[in-house]
């Protein structure tokens, strides 16, 4: 059985960005999927569960409410590995397209104050598995540290 696609890339050189991970094709519709890395793999810890949790309720919120990219977005969801997310738009996109995008999100989460939309027991399957303050400061770390100051290199995926 051949490998899929993503774990043809080298981890070991991988660094925190958004990279386009693949484009698939839905009738006429491209679906573009986009790695949103958060921490190096394999060198920097991964994210706990309840980070990742609030993280997943809050990237969810802000996406689909968000006024030009609300209607495109097929997916956001956690990496196994706990080291990011993947997030499906419908469109074809670079990486460069949804800088200004991820950055707005990770600010919204930055500075979000308040419950965690849908932590509740009514609304969520483990709602108590939550760390809205651990999730702030890694929104904060990947802006200063990746984001604010992104390059080609967190763009493009290591040869």
């Amino acid at each position: 059985m051949e490998k899929i696609t993503s774990f043809t890339i080298n981890h070991l050189d991988l660094l925190p960005g958004i990279y386009v991970s693949r484009k698939d094709h839905a009738g006429s519709e491209v679906i573009t999927t986009f790695d949103i890395r958060m921490t190096a793999p394999n060198r920097e810890p991964v994210m706990n569960t309840a980070e990742v949790h609030t993280l997943e309720h809050l990237t969810a919120t802000f996406l689909r409410n968000h006024p030009v990219f609300g209607d495109k977005v097929i997916y956001m969801g956690p990496m196994g590995c706990r080291t990011g997310f993947y997030l499906l738009l419908a469109g074809d996109y670079r990486s460069a397209d949804i800088v200004a995008l991820v950055t707005e999100m990770f600010e919204f989460i930055r500075d979000f104050e308040g419950e965690v939309p849908g932590a509740s027991p009514r609304d969520c399957g483990n709602y108590l598995d939550m760390n809205l303050p651990i999730a702030k400061l890694i929104a904060g770390r990947f802006l200063d540290h990746c984001l604010y100051v992104i390059e080609e290199k967190n763009l493009v995926y290591p040869e």
